[in-house]
């Protein structure tokens, strides 16, 4: 029994202090309960700003399309699941405000403390989780899987929309691998599969890892292929690689891809995979392959499982697109019935109605229509099938073209390759030059080419090319006009056979050279030129640029070309040109830009009807003597002549025509005053200032005297002077139409002069200066007053001047300052302290525009001196870590009643973390049209309410930001409601 007892009382004493335990546990869990609540409350805020901050980075690592890491995508699904635990025990704190009785809930009150308790170690586990040390993306760039292709929209053409649908239903069968689209040159293919493109983008269910679009071209070039593939898969670029080692690359690369899709738009001849680097689809079982041609034949070449046709639109859509094209003119009733002729002679075709209703828009007279009918039905082609179907309404716009020149002018484009962004400048020149425009004029004068280029891209013959300074041809609309260049017999006939890979020229293609104006072998591998000579009388062009491995042209080949205007050998590798040069004797240009293997040429003294020399980037130490005979000459470019080190006195200024003299880059500097060592001095350049409109030369230092007259300045459409006044320190001043830019020098020391710049422009740009304070107060001593300036930049201009120090301007320094710009401008507290100082009312000012200042605290100060900015519609403030306010109330100065902007119609603000407040609370900006906020997040209030919200367009901003705005009522915020767009 003892022993009985013994043991009884071990587990009793055991029972009893697990139970203690136990109870003690409870107890401190339930004791604990109230200030777990305010952790819980504390420690949600700070995983909120932490979640804000990790889904704003996330988003924009996403558009710059970087992968997020998967422990950021784990802690973010975490932090969901956990936001209606917070929400339930917040509510519960809400309901169980009211103390309960004494202990009769205990149990329950357990339970919520635990689960308080539990709730809180999470938040503290997911905040330091949050920390992400290692960045929120991969470290690998990661390509998009699909990426947007601009294009147009096939939205409502129900043919279109068809062949779409059962293309897509192909992509996701499993027999089918290689999918052809073929059909017409002109009739959609590529805009169909841009489309499906598309279509994936917005698909969150597609299969493919990722999706590769490649522009193949007539000319295939496995290279140039590969680099597409290479840039898509975001691989590195290795200069100098084989085209065997890019494909070992780009295969081992797909290998690892589960499923992509490669889509080969406009594909001329069978191409091998193999040699591509992609692997076959027999071999990898998630490729698939679309391919767009004109020939169901590639298509078989290429081992398609399905051929998918595209037709032409049904007569509808076709009838639709016409009257889209030409305008309500197609439906005048006596119009109509021949317009509805026009589209069926068009075949259907997209890009035929396109042209043809371009050419016959706002055409009102009957008999227009009557003739553009009759000259379709009576056109017919040399070239007999599909081809002729395509040409036969094109050449109605080349037809109705009007205007001197306009299709000699049209046929010229075609001498370029396939694709080729042409360069709007040249081209206007070599027009000029084959006196296709007005000689006359100056060479530089650009208007009437423009005109005429505009004029032949409405009639949709021309397109827009890259970066707005080129334009290029549609591929069906070159082939039309190398159809008729060929048998042209207005002066225009051309042999063309530019783009196409040609290693050599054999001697069958000039069989009726005689005949030939236009000669165009440009952008091929030519290494060698026929030596012998080519009797092309009457040829006025011969371009033969882009031909990278050629290094000589024999002395016979340019014998038989004596009348020619444009030479150009741009971009080969000749070391030294031919002495048959010199008998060209009309010629108007010649380019020789980048033959970086060319040092010397010979004597060109005798082409004097020559306008155009190009230089570029060749390797000339010494401008010849004989150039001052080049009595002719309007344009002289020794850009990127780094070796350039002499050119003698006397020799520009000779040129009594020259218009354009550039020499960016280049290895020569003019000397100064006190420089003459046997060069060509600023000075003797002087004399060429009432002819040059054109001028970018380099120099030792300030060319000009303290006192000159600087009006030659004026007469320049482009300006830029580069100034070496120590090692390391490049000075610069610019001037064009639209501007006048001074870089990198210390404006104090040009106080003599610098005051001729603010007054003789309207627009002024200060990039990287020193001395602006002394500048300014200069001004301010001699009471300056700059009423033409309307639009001023600063950047980067360190200054100190504030309202109250140094000398306060006595008159408006700027009257009539409509736009400003402040970058990175340290030290400035205040756009308004800056203006106080120098007078400027800004009562003109229409647009303010203030980035990277650190140290501004607030933009505007509303007091004495600024009361209302009357005509501001523009505010834009990015980046200004310090900002607090936008608008200051100063204590103790009086305010008006009235708006401080009543015409302020757009507002954007940007990554300023510290601001809280716009303006006073009782301010309204009644015309505001549109607001875009992001990374404000102290920002609560903005000037809206029910009465002056009636002009708002559209509200941008973060989710977050607009769900914790501050409002006067829940009336205002539902009104605004419809206007708030988040960023995506």
């Amino acid at each position: 029994m003892e022993a009985v007892g013994a043991i009884v009382g071990a587990l009793a004493a055991t029972t009893s202090g697990l139970l203690c335990s136990c109870v003690c546990s409870k107890a401190n869990t339930t004791v604990n309960l109230h200030s777990n609540l305010a952790a819980v409350k504390e420690k949600m805020k700070s995983l909120t700003d932490r979640i804000k901050e990790v889904k704003r980075e996330t988003e924009k690592e996403e558009k710059e399309g970087n992968e997020i890491r998967d422990q950021v995508v784990t802690w973010l699904e975490d932090v969901e699941r956990l936001q209606p635990r917070v929400n339930a025990i917040q509510g519960q704190m809400v309901d169980n405000k009211k103390p309960s009785r004494c202990f009769l809930n205990c149990r329950k009150r357990y339970r919520v403390s635990r689960e308080v308790e539990e709730t809180l170690n999470e938040i503290n586990r997911l905040l330091e989780a949050g920390n992400f040390d290692s960045g929120v993306v991969c470290r690998t760039r990661v390509p998009r899987a699909v990426e947007c292709i601009p294009g147009p929209s096939i939205q409502g053409q129900t043919t279109a929309l068809k062949k779409l649908d059962e293309t897509m239903r192909a992509l996701s069968a499993d027999g089918v691998q290689v999918i052809g689209i073929w059909g017409l040159g002109g009739v959609g293919k590529t805009t169909l599969v841009k489309n499906l493109n598309n279509k994936l983008v917005d698909d969150s269910t597609q299969p493919f890892g990722i999706v590769i679009w490649v522009t193949v071209s007539k000319n295939l070039v496995i290279k140039n292929i590969q680099t597409q593939i290479v840039e898509r898969l975001k691989l590195e670029k290795v200069m100098e690689e084989s085209e065997q080692r890019k494909a070992i690359r780009i295969y081992e690369r797909l290998k690892k891809e589960e499923k992509f899709l490669l889509i080969l738009d406009d594909v001329w001849t069978k191409i091998d995979l193999d040699a591509l680097g992609v692997p076959r689809p027999e071999v990898h079982k998630g490729c698939k392959i679309i391919l767009t041609s004109r020939r169901k034949e590639v298509c078989r070449t290429m081992t398609t499982n399905l051929e998918i046709k595209i037709e032409g639109l049904n007569d509808v859509e076709a009838w639709q697109l016409f009257c889209q094209k030409a305008g309500d003119v197609a439906h005048l009733e006596d119009i109509k019935p021949l317009a509805e002729a026009i589209v069926k002679e068009c075949c259907r075709l997209p890009l035929a109605i396109i042209i043809v209703g371009a050419a016959m828009r706002k055409k009102t007279k009957v008999e227009l229509w009557k003739h553009a009918l009759k000259e379709l039905k009576r056109s017919v082609p040399s070239i007999e099938g599909i081809e002729a179907e395509v040409y036969k309404p094109l050449k109605l716009s080349y037809d109705s073209l009007q205007g001197n020149n306009i299709k000699s002018c049209f046929l010229y484009c075609c001498l370029f390759p396939e694709d080729f962004p042409i360069l709007i400048s040249e081209l206007v020149r070599d027009w000029r030059a084959e006196g296709l425009i007005g000689e006359g004029q100056n060479w530089g004068d650009m208007d009437e080419g423009i005109s005429l280029i505009e004029n032949l891209k409405d009639s949709c013959l021309l397109e827009d090319g890259p970066y707005g300074i080129t334009v290029k041809m549609h591929d069906v609309v070159r082939d039309v006009a190398k159809w008729i260049s060929s048998s042209s017999e207005d002066g225009c006939k051309s042999l063309v056979r530019s783009g196409i890979g040609l290693r050599e020229i054999p001697v069958g293609e000039f069989s009726n050279s005689n005949s030939l104006n236009r000669v165009s072998f440009m952008g091929n591998n030519i290494t060698r030129l026929p030596d012998r000579m080519i009797q092309c009388s009457k040829a006025s062009v011969l371009l033969l640029q882009d031909n990278d491995a050629l290094d000589t042209v024999p002395e016979k080949f340019l014998q038989g070309f004596e009348a020619l205007k444009v030479l150009n050998l741009s971009g080969n590798s000749i070391r030294s040109l031919p002495h048959s040069l010199l008998q060209l004797r009309d010629l108007r240009v010649l380019r020789l830009r980048h033959c970086s293997n060319l040092e010397e040429l010979p004597s060109l003294g005798t082409l004097t009807k020559l306008r155009e020399l190009d230089l570029h980037g060749t390797c000339i130490a010494n401008l010849p003597r004989w150039i001052e005979n080049l009595s002719e000459l309007r344009v002289l470019n020794l850009d990127e002549t780094e070796k350039l080190k002499s050119i003698q006195p006397g020799i520009i200024s000779k040129l009594s025509c020259l218009e354009s003299l550039s020499m960016l880059n280049s290895g020569f500097r003019f000397r100064l005053k006190g420089e003459e060592d046997g060069q060509a001095t600023f000075e003797e350049l002087k004399s060429s200032f009432n002819r040059l409109h054109y001028l970018i030369i380099s120099l030792n230092g300030i060319p000009w005297e303290k006192s000159e007259d600087l009006s030659w300045m004026n007469r320049m459409s482009h300006l830029e002077l580069f100034f070496y006044q120590s090692p390391g320190r490049r000075g610069l001043i610019r001037i064009d139409e639209t501007r006048f830019v001074i870089g990198n020098l210390d404006l104090s020391l040009l106080k003599e002069w610098i005051g001729w710049f603010w007054g003789n422009t309207s627009s002024l740009q200060l990039s990287e200066c020193t001395g602006l304070d002394e500048m300014l107060e200069d001004f301010i001593k001699s009471d300056a007053s700059f009423a033409g300036l309307k639009s001023l930049f600063i950047e980067n201009c360190p200054t100190s001047l504030v309202r109250g120090g140094g000398c306060a301007a006595r008159c408006d320094l700027l009257p009539n300052l409509e736009e400003l710009h402040l970058f990175s401008m340290e030290n400035l507290n205040s756009f308004s302290e800056l203006a106080g100082h120098l007078g400027v009312r800004v009562h003109s000012l229409k647009s303010i525009e203030v980035q990277f200042c650190s140290e501004m605290k607030y933009v505007f100060s509303c007091g004495d001196f600024i009361q209302t900015l009357p005509n501001l519609e523009v505010i834009k403030v990015w980046n200004c870590k310090n900002l607090k306010e936008l608008f200051k109330n100063e204590s103790g100065q009086s305010i008006s009643p009235n708006p401080m902007v009543p015409k302020l119609r757009i507002l954007q603000l940007m990554n300023l973390p510290k601001l809280e407040t716009l303006c006073r609370n009782e301010e309204t900006w009644p015309c505001l049209e549109q607001v875009e906020v992001w990374g404000c997040k102290g920002l609560r209030r903005l000037p809206f309410t029910n009465q002056n919200a009636g002009t708002l367009e559209e509200i941008i901003g973060e989710s977050e930001w607009w769900d914790a705005l501050e409002w006067d009522g829940d009336q205002t915020k539902s009104s605004l409601l419809p206007f708030f767009n988040p960023y995506q």
